[in-house]
């Protein structure tokens, strides 16, 4: 019986790795990750320029950005990096922070995993420390009045701080909060929530300086009237009505025949067309509109009855310009001219105008009583440098936003994590069983932000570290952290360096549970081919390894 041939379990082709080894690579492939956005942390933090598919150039500081260009081939890289993706779209900013805390609490798991700790058990360790690290956060969050400009700048400041567009000062952060607040709904009980992808539009026109970046109080488009010549190009207090329907004759749907007898029937046609319109713009023209924006096409003898009126028209709008239109001035978009309404009509903006910047013509409409949406005009040298300012307000509008949603506040310069640090130091005493290690290292992992930080600013990273440890001692001065910018140890309500609570909390979540889901993987299967279409080449016969070439296996890359 001792002579059978192999059992062949898996396809030949498939490759199979499990136990410690899949944990090292995993962990290797996790720090890579790391270390690879580890210096864009913090206010003196590098760029990093990419080149994408399409040969543009990326240049950016933006932990999500950088990530969403790298092609990776490791399944637990790239898990990494969705983790970055999350993060971005839940809280918008710490994207950085959370692939740093995520590779060093799977850099402190492997020492338990050489000693060969089972993984539950380290996981277990994490989830507790989660648990009271979120405790902590709760303990010395602090709450900030929303209407309270400059505590709100401050916490803007700190977060685009890290950011390229940090070095201008207010800028950015008065651009965002102006933005956010404008936008915002209030749900009552005090809660708000913005809508930033609806109802805040950035438009990026080159030329100018930064500094003529501008929030406006309405929306702005990238178009002109219809007939440039013959329509008012300056309304003060408009009247706007919003179509998504075309004005113009209504075409049978599908190819229509109409035969002709005689040739008066042609003028008939046409006649009725005419009237058609005419009609339809009478309709409109009941409600005294100034402006008339449609979603479809506006035909030529349309154009012609509008501005007879003094009408000025503007045709083919994108619909998520229209909401934001409708959202600005009060009116309502309407399917049918027959439906309008004296409602439908808005009156609510200053000013419609239509301006020339650099060589296109933006329509304006501005100077709105209470808009409930708005337009970001970016000024910028170059289109890199309006890409990376765009980045930046995203992050920053979602950190107003969170603000409004959550009015907390914590420390930032890695002053939470060293309380968050020092307080489960304290605890780890108290853990029993075999949890207690991971639970310290945990705690110990905590520390790489603030370690991050001191590295990137070119200071002594171990004398620092051991003064804020010393500070941070029993969990007392939470306040306590790094200036980011000269590499001082000072007290963060000072310098008023913030982070807000929802982003902190968001980051400690995603980054731990993302570790422990890496540290649970002990088997990776590659090499799985797609089913093969029938009637494909019949596959190959398994090969039975011989002793000579047993050795030769193609290995999987780290």
């Amino acid at each position: 019986m001792a002579l059978h041939a192999p059992v062949l379990v898996l396809k030949d082709s498939l490759k199979r790795e499990s136990g410690a080894k899949v944990h090292q690579a995993n962990i290797q492939a996790a720090k890579a990750v790391a270390d690879i956005i580890r210096t864009t942390l913090g206010p003196r933090s590098m760029l990093k320029m990419l080149l994408d598919a399409g040969g543009g150039i990326v240049v950016t500081n933006d932990g999500n950005a950088i990530l969403r260009e790298i092609d990776i081939a490791h399944p637990a890289a790239k898990s990494m990096i969705e983790l970055s993706r999350t993060q971005d779209e839940e809280v918008g900013d710490g994207t950085t922070s959370v692939i740093v805390l995520a590779g060093e609490m799977l850099h402190v798991a492997q020492a338990f995993i050489d000693k060969n700790y089972h993984p539950t058990v380290i996981c277990r360790a994490y989830t507790k420390a989660l648990d009271d690290a979120i405790a902590v956060l709760d303990k010395i969050a602090m709450p900030v009045d929303v209407n309270d400009r400059g505590a709100m700048l401050g916490l803007v400041k700190s977060s685009i701080g890290t950011k390229f567009t940090g070095q201008f000062g207010d800028l950015i952060a008065d651009l965002a909060i102006d933005a956010t607040t404008t936008a915002g709904v209030d749900l009552g009980q005090g809660m708000r929530e913005v809508d930033i992808k609806k109802y805040i539009k950035v438009e990026k026109v080159p030329g100018g300086q930064l500094e003529d970046s501008r929030v406006l109080k309405g929306v702005m488009i990238n178009k002109d009237v219809v007939a440039p010549g013959k329509m008012r190009r300056k309304i003060v207090n408009p009247r706007i009505i919003l179509l998504d329907c075309p004005v113009e004759y209504k075409k049978g749907e599908n190819q229509t025949n109409a035969e002709l007898m005689k040739e008066e029937d042609w003028q008939v046609l046409l006649e009725m067309e005419e009237e058609y319109i005419k009609n339809l713009c009478a309709q409109i023209l009941k409600f005294k509109p100034d402006l008339v924006i449609t979603e479809k096409g506006l035909s030529d003898l349309a154009i012609h009855y509008l501005s007879k009126a003094g009408v000025s028209a503007i045709r083919r709008l994108r619909k998520t310009d229209n909401n934001r239109i409708a959202k600005a001035c009060g009116a309502v978009i309407v399917n049918r001219p027959e439906e309008l309404q004296e409602s439908d009509v808005g009156t609510g903006a200053g000013l419609f105008e239509v301006k020339k910047i650099g060589d296109e013509f933006f329509a304006f409409i501005v100077d709105c009583k209470d808009p409930k949406a708005c337009t970001v005009l970016l000024r910028g040298a170059s289109k890199d440098v309006l890409n990376e300012v765009e980045r930046n307000l995203q992050d920053a509008m979602s950190v107003a936003r969170n603000i409004l949603k959550n009015p907390k506040l914590l420390p930032g310069g890695g002053a939470t994590e060293l309380t968050v640090s020092a307080t489960l130091k304290q605890k780890s005493s108290s853990v029993e069983g075999v949890e207690k290690w991971p639970y310290e290292a945990a705690a110990l992992a905590f520390e790489a932000i603030p370690r991050t930080l001191a590295q990137n600013c070119g200071l002594n990273v171990i004398r620092i570290m051991t003064q804020l440890q010393g500070k941070h001692a029993n969990g007392e001065n939470a306040w306590v952290g790094i200036d980011g910018r000269s590499g001082d140890i000072v007290d963060m309500k000072e310098r008023k360096i913030w982070d807000s609570y929802s982003v902190k909390a968001q980051t400690f979540k995603t980054a731990i549970e993302a570790a422990c889901m890496l540290l649970r993987i002990d088997d990776i299967v590659s090499g799985i081919k797609k089913k093969q279409a029938p009637g494909a080449s019949a596959p190959k016969q398994p090969q039975i390894e011989t002793e000579g070439d047993a050795d030769n296996e193609q290995m999987i890359p780290e």
